[in-house]
This record gives structure tokens, C-alpha cells and sequence, in this order.
């Protein structure tokens, strides 16, 4: 049987350009599974830490904790270093919360050293908060499905504007992902997290849409809904 998968997986790829092979026959099958109520999948790698030192990490580093776990296109960029700077402004009330940031990109460790020691009125990020992981395998970021992997696109190599929630048990619970164009919300991160972390210690509630600390919840229960949707203006 073996034998007989990989017989079909190399005429497979002999049909197919060397572009073509990487993405049909390695990454594509594992994005498919990639969704929210999964394990988030491990990965090991060097970073630049807050202290502008390198060291490797583990996603099981983060076991019993929540981790926000983004990705970013390229150092040295636009949009990059305003996500960046306010992610690490909010890592007081994130850690509060039991939760913390991880950046990653396809750059490697020593840009990202280049750019923490860069002032930010020159573009750099100076000091931040968190570590930045230095993707340059590209595995993690074919992992998690955020790879630019059409040669013809002008992003080609570089990572989407991913961002996974994930629970201290290691569980994906949210999946946001932006083009290059737009920045992420550090509040509406933060909005999603107090709502998870709130559902998850009240058995049976659930959040309603906008749901904000102090507002109404919902009683996941067919009679007691009614509770909530009894208040709801037409």
C-alpha cells in the first residue's frame, strides 16, 4: 500500500511544474484542516526576544495560556510596525488576562534584530514587548495557511496578515486573516478573548454579536433564550 501511495504522489508531481508541487502535494492538504476547535499545529524556531536576544520557541511554550499568534508580512514595511507597536502597547492588559503575543514573519532573526533596534520615527519598531519568530523555513506560515505561494504575486514568500486565538489547552478558537493593505484591531482582539474567556467559565452562556464585558448574555437553551431575545428592540 505504501508503495502504492508513493508511486501515485511522484507521477502526480512529474505531471506537474516545480511550482506547482510544493503547494498540491505538501501544504494544501494541511490548511484544509486549519479551522477553529482544532489543535493549533507546534512549531520551533529561533526569535528575538524583548530582550534583543535570540533563543527558540515552542508553541508548547505557551501551554496554559491563551496566545494571540500572529503573522505579518515583512519588516521594514508600512502597515507592519503600527500592528506591531500597538500589539506591544497592550501587552500589560493582555497579560492580565492570561494571554500573550507572538509575532512571525518570513524574515529572519537577524532583520528582525535590525529592525527592534531601529527608533520608530525611522520606521523600526524599537523596543517591543513580545518575540518576533524568524519564519525562514516558510513551514510555519504554510502551516497556518497564511503563505503567499503564487509566483506571480508581488507578495510571494511573505506571509498574510494571519492572526489565531488560541486557548491555553492549545486549541485554535479564532481565526481572523487581512490582506497587506489593512491593519488588525488590538480592541477587537481584545473583545474576542474576553468573550471566549467568559463562555468558557459560564457553562451554557454564549456571547451575543458585539458583545462587550457587562452586557447581556445568552442561555444556550431553546426556553431560556428567551430571557435575552424578549429585550431586543425590532
Amino acid at each position: 500500500m505504501q508503495l502504492l501511495i508513493l508511486s501515485t504522489l511522484l507521477s502526480l508531481a512529474a505531471s506537474l511544474s516545480p511550482g506547482e508541487v510544493q503547494p498540491e502535494l505538501i501544504n494544501q492538504p494541511h490548511v484544509h484542516r486549519l479551522r477553529p476547535r482544532v489543535k493549533a499545529p507546534g512549531f520551533s524556531a529561533t526569535a528575538v526576544m524583548p530582550n534583543e536576544k535570540f533563543e527558540t520557541i515552542n508553541l508548547a511554550d505557551y501551554m496554559g495560556k491563551w496566545l494571540v499568534l500572529f503573522f505579518y508580512p515583512f519588516d521594514f514595511t508600512y502597515v507592519c510596525p503600527t500592528e506591531i507597536v500597538s500589539f506591544s502597547n497592550s501587552v500589560d492588559d493582555f497579560k492580565s488576562m492570561n494571554a500573550e503575543f507572538l509575532g512571525v514573519s518570513t524574515d529572519s532573526h537577524h532583520t528582525h534584530l535590525a529592525w527592534v533596534r531601529t527608533n520608530r520615527d525611522a520606521g523600526g519598531l524599537g523596543k517591543i514587548n513580545f518575540p518576533l519568530v524568524a519564519d525562514i523555513s516558510k513551514r510555519i506560515s504554510a502551516s497556518y495557511g497564511v503563505l503567499v505561494e503564487d509566483e506571480a504575486d508581488e507578495m510571494y514568500g511573505a506571509a498574510l496578515r494571519g492572526l489565531y486565538l488560541i486557548d491555553p489547552t492549545g486549541k485554535i478558537r479564532s481565526i481572523m486573516m487581512n490582506d497587506d493593505q489593512v491593519g488588525r484591531s488590538v480592541d477587537e482582539i481584545k473583545r474576542l478573548l474576553q468573550a471566549f474567556q467568559y463562555a468558557d467559565s459560564h457553562d451554557g452562556v454564549v456571547c451575543p454579536a458585539n458583545w462587550k464585558p457587562g452586557d447581556d448574555t445568552i442561555n444556550a437553551d431553546q426556553d431560556k433564550k428567551l430571557e435575552f431575545f424578549k429585550h431586543v428592540k425590532n
